[in-house]
């Protein structure tokens, strides 16, 4: 190596051919700083990212399934309230009517001592101490589709 008068250094080839690992036409593809300034380039753990990456996966497939399940649990609900809803409707078209519904009013399905049912404009509230029935079945609503909407039923509500 000699230094020239205008400060360039002259390289012999034998000294280029050592060198030429170190250098390349594609710095971006080398792995490690090309220049001094370069950013730092560091090795990554691929372990380390597999494992945060399955780690993420399962987290986000967890919270799915919960959801899924939260989601199968609403519709159990609605099968438990359409199971209910057609046993009462069943036992109010066979109970006894002493007059015609009326869509979106409000009725009651009581059971006599005898063992049949009878469809009331009175609500238990308003029987007061003389209760002429052996128990309170169902608040019910007629919709207009010929429907009854379990509004509560022997202490349960159902309006969903």
């Amino acid at each position: 190596m000699k230094k020239r008068p205008n400060n360039k250094v002259e390289r012999s080839s034998s000294e280029l051919e050592k060198e030429k690992d170190k250098i390349t036409d594609m710095p971006g593809l080398i792995e490690y700083a090309h220049t001094v300034g370069s950013a730092i380039i560091k090795p990554e753990d691929k372990g380390k990212i597999k494992g945060k990456s399955v780690a993420a996966m399962h987290d986000q497939t967890d919270r799915q399934f919960r959801q899924i399940h939260e989601q199968m649990q609403t519709l159990v609900q609605q099968a438990k309230y359409l199971k209910k809803r057609v046993q009462i409707s069943e036992r109010i078209y066979q109970s006894e009517m002493g007059f015609e519904p009326v869509y979106h009013k409000d009725y009651f399905l009581y059971t006599r001592k005898d063992g049949k049912d009878v469809l009331s404009m009175v609500s238990p509230a308003e029987w007061g101490r003389t209760f002429p029935f052996e128990k309170f079945v169902a608040h019910v609503r007629l919709l207009s589709d010929h429907t009854w909407e379990v509004v509560r039923a022997e202490d349960q509500i159902y309006n969903y």
